[in-house]
């Protein structure tokens, strides 16, 4: 069941919410046990055959953290032990589904036997939720979990908002969120923003990401066919497609979390805006960037114990990141760039620093701006291609080793004058795909302008507070509860819903 689905917003949300606030007067406990059921029910609508496995997982973990936290005070050592085994049986159970194949897969390529597949399924968010319970697990350990209910970890877990593609959640922000009585009662603050920040969302995936779909899968099917200008359209198209995917995702969980009365962490703060790869990774998918710093990161030793070892220890950390989102070697590739990328970052502010230089002003972080943006849709091809043939063949194109070329009827366009000097500098002219050509770059430079030049949702509400209205507000266009903005998120929205007629899946649910 999707967000941006009738199913989902027809039927399902309803009945969860009128559910979760009747039972909220009554108790919240049994409130929170309805919640707990209604995003069970909404996993089972993807396949019901891994509910066994997400309730196996809920139950190993809640016993194993609930054991660290009540043995901690007595022997710091026993519960060192139930730690390392219970994130060892999760890093297991993520390796098996996950990784599996392809570890098999490669075996038998390096010893040059054909070995057989195990055609392991991937359960939907197994990456997800194995992750949260194991901050959970280090959370414990760390002496943070303080309420150990099991409907409150089930919820915790399940949470249909982020149990699909994250946010990846601490037990303390949300437990406390589903202790307070506040939560389990309606109210208008709650509707008015949550509702927003979906019509935001939604607009985002189905007007924008999906409108840039059909442009990126063409090049990445087609990899020999494209040409300089061809390749860029394709990489930049998918550059905006995920960009607009999940931030649209990111803004629908928070939306329709806060209609629960709950307030999910922000995830996705307009990483294209950032003037170096240090700021990216700070802006994109910043709770997973905040779980691979706590527990990866910092344990393998930080930046405490010398340049070399913090260099080795982000490679470390972005390769392990880059093989989390997929079992592949294009996956690999694209964390090892991202690491070889932070590694050249922060020696360059290192220099930087030991000589003095200045920051160059605007034009510098213009500069910077650009830099970053091209780095990261480098690294974007491989994330997008199903193997390094295709990755390969579409950078070298992208690099100029395939020409350039123009449709016919852009030269017919250009006229007499313009087509002899193009095709003096070797641009070349082919018959057929002007139409595709003008709408995708079209399609580009308007996401760009948004990405780029607009306010993203947070500055536009994010300083919105019940009862308090707008405070500290930065964006140019403020927030407010009324008739004009209700007026106009009620046409985007509407403009989302009418363009629900064949849902597509959000990018980050295949990790």
């Amino acid at each position: 069941m999707l967000f941006n689905s009738y199913q989902f917003l027809v039927v399902f949300l309803p009945v969860v919410l009128i559910g979760y606030f009747a039972l909220g007067r009554w108790n919240i406990g049994f409130a929170a046990a309805w919640l707990t059921f209604a995003s069970l029910a909404f996993y089972a609508y993807w396949d019901a055959s891994y509910i066994p496995l997400l309730l196996g997982s809920i139950i190993f973990n809640y016993w194993a953290g609930t054991g660290i936290a009540k043995t901690l005070p007595m022997s710091r050592w026993r519960a060192k032990c139930i730690l390392i085994i219970a994130v060892s049986a999760d890093i297991v159970l993520l390796g098996y589904y996950k990784y599996a194949d392809f570890f098999i897969g490669n075996a038998g390529r390096l010893s040059g036997t054909e070995l057989e597949l195990l055609n392991v399924v991937l359960p939907l968010g197994i990456s997800f939720f194995t992750f949260t319970q194991i901050a959970y697990l280090a959370d414990a350990y760390a002496g943070k979990v303080r309420d150990t209910r099991f409907v409150h970890y089930a919820l915790f877990v399940t949470y249909f908002p982020h149990l699909i593609a994250g946010p990846i959640l601490h037990h303390g922000e949300m437990i406390r969120q589903f202790d307070d009585p506040e939560s389990y009662r309606p109210r208008r603050e709650n509707f008015e923003v949550g509702l927003s920040i979906f019509a935001i969302g939604l607009a985002k995936k189905v007007l924008i990401a999906d409108t840039l779909a059909p442009f990126a899968g063409s090049v990445f099917s087609h990899p020999g066919e494209v040409t300089l200008l061809s390749a860029w359209a394709g990489v930049l198209a998918y550059a905006f497609q995920l960009y607009f995917d999940f931030s649209g995702y990111c803004d629908m969980a928070i939306g329709l979390s806060r209609l629960f009365g709950i307030q999910l962490p922000i995830n996705f703060n307009s990483p294209y805006k950032s003037a170096s790869i240090i700021e990216f990774w700070r802006r994109w998918h910043i709770t997973l960037s905040r779980f691979l710093r706590d527990y990866l990161y910092i344990p393998l030793g930080g930046n405490s114990k010398g340049v070399p070892r913090r260099y080795a220890n982000l490679l470390a950390t972005m390769l392990i990141g880059g093989f989390w989102h997929g079992a592949g070697w294009t996956f690999v590739i694209w964390g090892a760039l991202h690491g070889l990328y932070l590694v050249i970052n922060h020696g360059w502010r290192a220099l930087k620093e030991h000589m003095g230089l200045p920051s160059f002003g605007r034009w510098g972080h213009g500069l910077g701006v650009t830099i970053t943006f091209l780095a990261v849709c480098f690294s974007w091809v491989y994330f997008r291609a199903p193997d390094l043939a295709t990755a390969t063949s579409i950078v070298g194109a992208m690099l100029g080793q395939r020409g350039v070329a123009l449709p016919e009827a852009i030269g017919a366009l250009l006229g007499p004058a313009a087509r002899p000097w193009l095709e003096g500098l070797g641009v070349e002219f082919q018959l057929g795909g002007g139409r595709s050509f003008v709408l995708s770059w079209l399609s580009i430079v308007g996401a760009g302008l948004i990405a780029f030049a607009s306010p993203n949702t947070q500055q536009i509400l994010g300083h919105y507070r019940p009862g308090l209205g707008v405070v500290s507000l930065s964006a140019r266009w403020p927030w407010r509860p009324t008739v004009a903005w209700g007026v106009g998120l009620g046409l985007l929205l509407a403009a989302g819903l009418l363009a629900l007629t064949r849902p597509s899946e959000f990018l980050y649910f295949q990790f």
